[in-house]
């Protein structure tokens, strides 16, 4: 039996350097060498493809199969970054991005980000981070001033918010609440006539939510809309669903109402539904992810009127209040009941704060149990740069939306399908009113599909009462006039062109 030689271990890890993964010095050359590269990226992002133009499976065949077993060099690593990964992004902070809703980002914000990787704080409860739980509870309390929100809602008043990643979290958090509120007084084993409702329009991710809380997908309504109501949810329509629900025995238990809607940007009567709600006794939950942010400006705060008559309230800052993904901000009326839903009190996170429920514990408003530092990005913009400057970049995306607008109505081929709204214009290109609707969406395919191969401008589509139409979502950023006027030059060379080869 051999051993092993100690004097050559010896030597051989001598000459080995010492691990040290957070050296301050080595940091420091590396974060500056970083920050360089992201300000030049910001500063070149236009000369890059908007939408990304490599195929499927491109990574795997410019990358080894195994992971270094010996470190490699920061320089090397930043060549791959530039020379592999950025070729394969769809550039979402690029001004000539237009597609699906903004993902806004801020200095501010950044260096919020920063901070919070800084600390890397796992504030589950108030004794794991006092700083982190209280800057959350005032950040949200701004905010809910800042969108004029009832004191119901507010940890100055009876309520209390909370930073959730992403509007998925905020549904499912306050639909399991509801359940189980709604399950205390009608028995466990009655789960099965519990049932939701949304519009055609509530985005997807409520469908998902539902089922993973247990709703049986039957009992699961999705309300139709229509052209005339400018796809908004008809009160008197969901009444009368309502109402043959609980003929046959059913439980209404939960409502999700829009501000802003994915495909069109329809808002739903929160004041109109809050009183069904109340009727019936529905939890009504306001799903404000894009438009909730623009009702910080007096204009729009009109889109929620009613949000008093709402169990819950969320909204996504990283869509419009430049503070870079995730960030999704949920408030509720009776904080005590999501807590009794989704509390837990494990022997070892047991404190004497938290026993005499003298402290909030945001472990119990969410799903999981670590989280992460967000709010520190929020309180960095806010005080960075006030709620006029606020105000004035969501009424600056506005504007620009509203000159694209004038740009279609302007040309005849083309036409506003729905309302503008916020900063997002659905239009179609439609050269002859005569031909059939299945020929008119066959040229918007191509239109949309010669333009997004440009790599100079990204947008995307949606179909909404049987009507295809593009959506030119205004709201990147860097994004400026010079941008929005350059993409619908675009539009335009590229629709002659199609007409030019006759296409269809």
């Amino acid at each position: 039996m051999g051993s092993l030689d100690s004097n050559n271990s010896s030597q051989t890890q001598s000459n080995v350097p010492k691990f040290n993964p957070l050296d301050p010095e080595e940091f420091r050359t590396q974060a500056h060498q970083m920050v360089d590269f992201i300000a030049d990226y910001y500063k070149n992002i236009e000369t890059y493809p908007v939408l990304s133009q490599v195929e499927p499976g491109y990574l795997r065949t410019q990358l080894p199969e195994n992971a270094p077993y010996c470190p490699e060099s920061f320089d090397s690593i930043m060549k791959d970054v530039q020379n592999h990964i950025v070729p394969g992004m769809t550039h979402w902070l690029s001004p000539n991005f237009f597609a699906f809703f903004p993902a806004t980002v801020s200095s501010a914000a950044f260096i919020g980000e920063m901070l919070c990787n800084c600390f890397n704080s796992v504030g589950f409860n108030w004794l794991a981070s006092p700083a982190m739980t209280e800057l959350e509870m005032i950040v949200m309390d701004w905010l809910a001033n800042m969108l004029k929100l009832p004191k119901a809602f507010m940890f100055s008043g009876t309520g209390g918010g909370v930073l959730q990643s992403t509007t998925s979290e905020a549904i499912l958090c306050t639909l399991i609440a509801a359940r189980d509120r709604k399950l205390d007084n009608i028995g466990a084993d009655n789960i099965g006539k519990l049932v939701v409702y949304g519009s055609d329009q509530t985005h997807s991710t409520y469908t998902k939510a539902c089922k993973v809380a247990g709703i049986f997908p039957c009992n699961i309504r999705a309300v139709p809309t229509s052209i005339e109501s400018d796809f908004a949810l008809s009160p008197v329509v969901l009444r009368g669903i309502i109402e043959a629900d609980v003929a046959a025995g059913l439980v209404p238990l939960f409502l999700c109402a829009t501000v802003g809607t994915t495909s069109t940007t329809a808002v739903d009567p929160l004041s109109q539904l809050g009183q069904l709600a109340e009727e019936f006794d529905i939890w009504l939950h306001v799903d404000a992810a894009y438009g909730g942010s623009a009702c910080i400006c007096p204009e729009f705060r009109r889109y929620l009127d009613g949000i008093e008559r709402a169990n819950s309230l969320s909204l996504s800052p990283h869509k419009w209040l430049l503070s870079y993904l995730d960030c999704c901000c949920m408030w509720v009326r009776e904080p005590n009941v999501l807590v009794k839903a989704l509390s837990t009190n494990p022997e070892y996170l047991r404190n004497k704060r938290s026993e005499y429920d003298s402290v909030v514990d945001y472990k119990d408003w969410q799903i999981g149990t670590g989280r992460k530092f967000k709010s520190l990005r929020l309180w960095l913009v806010m005080r960075s740069y006030g709620i006029a400057n606020l105000q004035s970049h969501i009424r600056s995306d506005v504007r620009m939306a509203k000159m694209f607008e004038g740009f279609v109505r302007s040309d005849p081929r083309f036409e506003v399908v729905v309302p503008r709204r916020f900063s997002l214009v659905c239009f179609r290109f439609n050269p002859n009113k005569e031909h059939e609707p299945v020929y008119t969406e066959f040229l918007n395919k191509k239109l949309l599909d010669t333009i997004n191969s440009t790599g100079l401008v990204y947008m995307t589509h949606t179909i909404v009462g049987g009507i295809y139409m593009l959506r030119f979502a205004v709201g990147a950023t860097l994004t400026e006039d010079r941008h929005v006027i350059s993409a619908w030059k675009l539009i335009k060379e590229s629709s002659e062109g199609l007409l030019r080869r006759s296409v269809f």
